[in-house]
């Protein structure tokens, strides 16, 4: 029988957690909502997603470099980019409930059901007057929206709501020894402002001449009201950006180069092109002239994991503005000063990890030989970003093939992940490889020490075949490029 989507997801969250990729944070007190940690091959997967972008952005072009700013930024920079008078969300609560919306979410959701109903006009009214609302901040227009709908909370079923307020995303906390003599500083909720800040310290240092570009990755902070769907929307996540600085007025090339230099990126791991799309934004950013989002076909729909924007100078202006510092570049081809334009990449790694599991997550099942019916759950990851490349399984625990496998893995390891057990059946063994989404096991057994051969199993098609021991390390070399 087919699962739904939903099953899917709901499996997902307890292969990660069975199988030692993602834990509920503080889970021995009954965890911490929306904070999540990753365990031993959580940890793997992610680090070989980071690596894959970091290499990618610095190493394969010559002129992005990396940074790694610091989480705590002065307080002003965070009134330069916006992030104190704007990032906020509107929400109401329900009184018999208690429970919170967002309320462009709960507007949204009652605008799916009259779609669903076939009130596609009345939906398109809902959405509009809310937008309009939105744009003005005007929050008892957004009430009334919501109560001559008779748009009820799906826990109580009332329509008994506060007003709409608003709540800023931002976690503050206090710098400075004495508390009432501290400074209120915030936990960056992006980490694109640690580059525009260190923008001339980079270009002056690395010598750079525009275009260039600064990539990080690093932790951002969010206070989100409704976080919900597992590692999808999290209060501490980690983000991997890149800001493209480049002469205003070839904003328009550059920004349709960084879209297909992207989605190159995504289907060059291995994934499949048909499971993402772009998604233009129609209503832009005050400070953007263009914007798409790189979205992928999750079990609960298609969702945002990266976004290209076109963000003109608005940044840099902003940080001159405010700093009194001059943030400009005198560009040598064309004798002229000025403040640079941007174009941003910005991948969320924690939805990119969501993603890769998503899509790696299987179920199968077969009938052998023998009429019996058989079954495993196997994760395809493609092989690069795999936390184990290769597992060593040795067929008994004596006869001197331990010592063989040890030896293998003391060759195989400096250049990739290997796993060594000998512990169960073979065929178990194979079964908990298939579940971590190890691509490649070797099995050494009494013919290795006749002819130095091994047999080598392929995870995805789980076909066997014998080859020579000392062809294993290039071979899975070669496999996992």
């Amino acid at each position: 029988m087919m699962i739904t989507d939903q099953q899917k997801f709901q499996a997902i969250i307890s292969h990660a957690k069975e199988y030692g990729f993602v834990f509920q944070s503080s889970e021995i007190y009954d965890g911490l909502s929306a904070v999540y940690d990753y365990g031993p091959w959580g940890s793997e997967l992610k680090r070989n997603i980071r690596d894959q972008w970091w290499n990618e952005m610095t190493r394969m072009h010559d002129n992005i470099v990396g940074i790694d700013a610091a989480i705590f930024m002065h307080p002003t920079t965070w009134k330069a980019s916006g992030h104190v008078d704007n990032f906020s969300d509107p929400m109401i609560d329900n009184k018999d409930s208690k429970k919170r919306y967002r309320v462009d979410h709960l507007i949204e959701g009652f605008a799916e059901k009259l779609v669903a109903d076939g009130k596609n006009d009345e939906a398109d009214i809902l959405i509009a007057d809310m937008d309009r609302f939105l744009a003005a901040n005007d929050f008892s227009g957004l009430k009334g929206l919501i109560e001559r709908n008779k748009i009820v909370c799906s826990v109580s079923g009332t329509g008994n709501w506060t007003d709409v307020r608003q709540f800023n995303l931002m976690f503050s906390t206090q710098l400075g020894s004495v508390s009432d003599e501290a400074n209120e500083i915030y936990l960056r909720p992006e980490t694109a402002q640690g580059i525009f800040v260190n923008f001339l310290n980079v270009q002056k240092t690395a010598r750079m001449k525009i275009p260039f570009g600064i990539a990080q990755v690093g932790k951002a902070f969010r206070n989100e009201i409704v976080a919900r769907q597992f590692i999808f929307r999290m209060r501490e996540f980690e983000q991997m950006e890149m800001q493209f600085f480049i002469r205003p007025g070839t904003q328009k090339e550059w920004y349709a180069y960084w879209k297909e230099e992207r989605m190159k990126w995504h289907t060059g791991l291995g994934l499949p092109a048909e499971n993402y799309r772009f998604h233009d934004h129609v209503k832009l950013a005050h400070y953007a002239d263009a914007a798409v989002d790189i979205e992928y076909a999750f079990p609960i729909g298609w969702k945002e994991v990266e976004g290209i924007h076109s963000r003109t100078d608005f940044d840099l202006s902003s940080h001159q503005q405010y700093s009194g510092k001059k943030l400009q570049y005198f560009d040598n081809e064309i004798n002229q000063n000025y403040v640079p334009y941007v174009i941003e990449t910005s991948i969320g790694l924690d939805r990119m990890f969501l993603l890769s599991l998503s899509y790696a997550y299987t179920e199968e099942k077969w009938t052998k030989d023998d009429g019996k019916e058989d079954s495993r759950v196997v994760l395809k990851l493609p092989a690069k970003i795999a936390p184990i490349k290769l597992a060593i399984l040795p067929l008994v625990k004596k006869d001197g093939l331990p010592e063989i496998a040890r030896d293998i893995m003391h060759e195989c390891r400096s250049d990739f992940y290997c796993f060594y057990e000998e512990k169960d059946t073979i065929g178990k063994r194979y079964r908990r490889m298939d579940a971590l989404g190890t691509p490649f096991c070797i099995t050494i057994d009494h013919q290795t020490k006749e002819d130095q051969t091994v047999t080598i199993r392929y995870r995805d098609t789980m076909m066997q075949e014998r080859i020579a021991l000392a062809k294993v390390r290039e071979l899975v070399k070669e496999k996992i490029k």
